[in-house]
């Protein structure tokens, strides 16, 4: 793209502050209501969001078009809701009205607090005499409960164009407690041959753009299944922006002036269309997204960003050999910020199982060039050794209690033992990296690759190696925690039936995964 750079500052400074106000009532806000729409308005479906053991949040978006004059006046538009304790609404639990903003879109963030904990709550929107698909969601446990058991499952990664969405459907059927996406929820770009379906742009740049993208993806009936079975957790990665962009570093010829007001507009897109609680006060190309979530005694899970705040890729990025820039001390994937406040997590935490939710593999992978060179992989945990270094040891230090790593980004699956020092594969296993394969990106997949022998072979850490597509299924209790990886054979048509294609387990007080 040729940048403007007057147009692209325009539409930077029009970028809107993410507002506190989208959680008030529409009666706060002084809402219009609108006796009738002219179709539709919920055709993006609902979803539910960063449960907690009395609150959770819901979210539409309503259709612009559908709003008549109150768009033409940029008006806050009343938006009503029903909350009920049975999917057919006999009994309605609590009902009132929030304001769809104009600023954001025209979606609706509903935090709704004093709700029971360990609940199963159904919820919908009404608004002009249309009524929207009913939400299914669930809030935590009480702090000091410990449920008997936990199903959640996890994905990352579905280009539109590579495939269907068809992995997001079976995941709505399971009914899990809780879906993880771990980033790369939608793409910015088009990439790769023979597309079964085809994006509404070929790259996206602008607030504008970015809405467009997620309004595309959220047609899908697949996601919206997803979305309206079980509460989200959402975390990003790069693609939410722009291709392994790091911090305000691009990898083509945008300036970091231009990439900020890039990010601003694609974060604020983001949180426009996810269930998702934000800190007060946070805006623009800062947005915090790193945040805790707590399931009773069970469960500690961290969400963490590795986007935001990392230090450029070394070596120019890609799979290199060592240099002087990946081997400079202190460079950090996390940020100090985000560090100081996992490291402290890691060190109080007492939930039996301590899960860290992030988006590029922790675990070593080893590879090696013609020339015998070891090879590393710059975007991931690989290309900021030092830092992976550094939380290893806290986590051993502090002994934390059967630490997890969930991971995306990387379109396979993988399960590996996160061991105290990568150097030596004979060294202590410490924790337990689960790493779930993309929903669609890379087409279809295959059971194993041409190096997949050598990677095992090199990597005794490694017990588990997939190039097919779908998602992980957690099952946990204080004991045992087995993960479920279910694979389809193609996502280039839909349909496609699921199946478990491995499953691993981790015994409560002893790191490292068995084959189930």
């Amino acid at each position: 793209m040729a940048f403007n750079r007057r147009t692209f500052l325009r539409q930077g400074m029009h970028v809107t502050t993410l507002l506190a106000a989208s959680t008030l009532s529409a009666s706060a806000l002084g809402a219009t209501r609108l006796a009738r729409v002219s179709a539709n308005p919920f055709y993006l479906g609902v979803a539910s969001g960063d449960p907690r053991p009395d609150s959770v949040v819901i979210w539409t978006r309503l259709a612009r078009e559908t709003l008549g004059n109150a768009l033409s006046r940029n008006e806050p538009v009343a938006v009503d809701y029903e909350i009920a304790e049975t999917a057919n609404f006999s009994t309605i639990y609590r009902k009132g009205s929030a304001a769809a903003l104009p600023e954001l879109g025209y979606s609706v963030h509903l935090d709704l607090q004093g709700l029971s904990p360990g609940k199963e709550y159904y919820y919908r929107w009404m608004i002009g005499g249309e009524v929207s698909n009913v939400g299914r969601t669930k809030t935590a446990p009480a702090l000091d409960a410990t449920p008997e058991s936990f199903r959640f499952g996890f994905a990352s990664c579905q280009q539109y164009e590579h495939g269907y969405f068809t992995a997001l459907d079976h995941m709505a059927k399971e009914r899990f407690d809780l879906i993880v996406h771990l980033g790369d929820y939608i793409y910015e770009e088009t990439w790769g041959a023979n597309n079964v379906r085809h994006h509404n742009a070929p790259e996206i740049y602008t607030l504008d753009d970015y809405r467009a993208r997620y309004e595309l993806y959220k047609q899908d009936l697949d996601l919206q299944a997803a979305h309206a079975s079980a509460p989200w957790a959402v975390t990003w990665d790069d693609h939410e922006v722009d291709d392994n962009y790091a911090n305000a570093i691009a990898v083509d010829e945008q300036t970091p002036e231009q990439l900020l007001i890039r990010r601003a507009a694609a974060y604020q897109a983001f949180y426009e269309f996810m269930p998702i609680r934000l800190p007060s006060g946070r805006q623009g190309a800062s947005m915090q997204i790193y945040r805790p979530l707590q399931f009773g005694t069970l469960i500690d899970m961290t969400i963490l960003d590795t986007r935001q705040y990392r230090n450029d890729q070394a070596c120019g990025d890609g799979m290199k050999p060592s240099c002087d820039q990946h081997r400079e001390p202190n460079r950090t994937l996390l940020g100090e910020a985000q560090k100081d406040w996992l490291f402290k997590r890691l060190r109080t935490s007492d939930a039996t199982w301590n899960v860290m939710a992030q988006q590029v593999m922790m675990g070593r992978l080893l590879r090696r060039n013609e020339q015998e060179e070891e090879m590393f992989l710059m975007d991931i945990w690989d290309g900021y050794p030092d830092e992976r270094d550094e939380l290893l040891a806290r986590l051993k230090a502090a002994q934390t209690p059967n630490p997890i790593v969930l991971t995306g980004d990387i379109h396979s699956n993988w399960v590996n033992n996160i061991l105290s020092d990568f150097s030596n594969e004979s060294s202590e296993v410490i924790a337990t990296e689960f790493v779930g394969t993309s929903i669609t990106s890379g087409g279809d997949g295959s059971d194993s690759s041409n190096t997949a022998a050598q990677t095992l072979s090199d990597n005794s850490h490694v017990k588990f190696y997939n190039r097919q597509r779908g998602y992980v299924s957690c099952h946990l209790s204080k004991d045992l925690w087995q993960s479920d990886y279910k694979i389809l054979d193609k996502v280039s048509e839909p349909g496609h039936p699921i199946r478990t294609r491995a499953s691993f387990v981790v015994e409560a007080g002893n790191p490292g995964a068995l084959e189930a």
